[in-house]
């Protein structure tokens, strides 16, 4: 079964912070799809159900920028 986890990300400012991001949550093992926008600071991502939110959240920091799970996301 899969979820949807949508992070709030800070720090993003261009479309190659964008890209970082994308590329660092869906390097996550058990992450099928992740969509980032720069505004409104968002991810959502696709994932197995044995992904936790915090190991989302860890990809996004080790990139440099702060994530947090938005409230009702499922995660």
């Amino acid at each position: 079964m899969t979820k949807i986890t949508v992070l709030g990300v800070e720090g993003m400012t261009c479309g190659h912070c964008v890209k970082h991001v994308t590329a660092a949550l869906t390097r996550v093992a058990g992450v099928s799809a992740a969509t980032v926008q720069l505004e409104p600071g968002e991810a959502s991502v696709t994932h197995e159900e044995a992904v936790t939110a915090e190991a989302l959240v860890r990809a996004v920091e080790d990139e440099g920028y702060a994530a947090s799970p938005k409230a009702g996301s499922g995660a």
